[in-house]
């Protein structure tokens, strides 16, 4: 799921809010430092961030993605098993953060029960841009699954991250590969109870109701809520 290009000067706020989450947190105090800086008119400061600092946090995340994104697209993956594809993806993801604070401060805004909507959307974006990006061409149940392990997967690597003091986060890259393997040693469980002929009275009903659902329609050019964006 991509999204539209950041505006420039909603970007140069974003840039201006930053040394002042540390200390504010994603706030009004840090968002209208930011309007001062920058130089712009509040009335349209608040017509590009209706929720003020709400917007440019996840304008921060989105941001990530995009860089995540760009870096995949530039990665020799030819060698690698699907498995290593998706770790380093993930480890790009962590290495498009240039703001520990910002993230640890987004996390606890996106934490609070009236933002978790707002959160598991911006995570759920993280998995859809991952997956995308590695050409995943699931149009059923899969698609949902795919994205909604990866999203469990990323947001335990980002706790995680916010706690390593390791030398260039190399606990953080351990952890990656254990999460990794965890999932693996999951689909392969999955795969055997799919198997097992014993089993089929029960996982073939199921399989046949989860063969009805689909993944949302691609909607190109379309500004809609939900609506998801074609990458290509």
């Amino acid at each position: 799921m991509m999204n539209a290009p950041i505006d420039p000067i909603k970007t140069k706020l974003l840039d201006a809010i930053l040394p002042h989450v540390a200390f504010d947190g994603w706030a009004p105090t840090a968002f209208n430092a930011a309007v001062a800086e920058v130089g712009i008119d509040p009335a349209h400061a608040k017509t590009l961030c209706p929720r003020g600092a709400v917007d440019l946090a996840i304008a921060y995340h989105e941001r990530g993605d995009a860089e995540m994104v760009a870096a995949l697209g530039k990665a020799d993956l030819a060698d690698m098993r699907f498995r290593d594809k998706v770790a380093h993806a993930l480890r790009l993801r962590i290495n498009a953060i240039d703001d520990k604070e910002a993230v640890r401060r987004g996390t606890a805004l996106f934490a609070l029960p009236h933002m978790a909507g707002d959160g598991a959307k911006l995570i759920w974006g993280t998995a859809d841009a991952i997956w995308e990006a590695l050409g995943d061409t699931s149009r059923d149940i899969n698609w949902y699954t795919k994205r909604a392990t990866l999203s469990g997967v990323y947001t335990s690597v980002v706790l995680y991250w916010l706690g390593d003091d390791s030398l260039d986060a190399q606990a953080t890259d351990d952890f990656i590969d254990r999460r990794i393997e965890n999932v693996m040693q999951f689909e392969k469980v999955k795969a055997q109870v799919n198997a097992n002929p014993l089993l089929k009275p029960f996982t073939g009903p199921l399989a046949k109701m989860m063969g009805g659902i689909k993944a949302p329609p691609k909607v190109p050019d379309v500004d809609l809520p939900g609506a998801w964006r074609d990458p290509s």
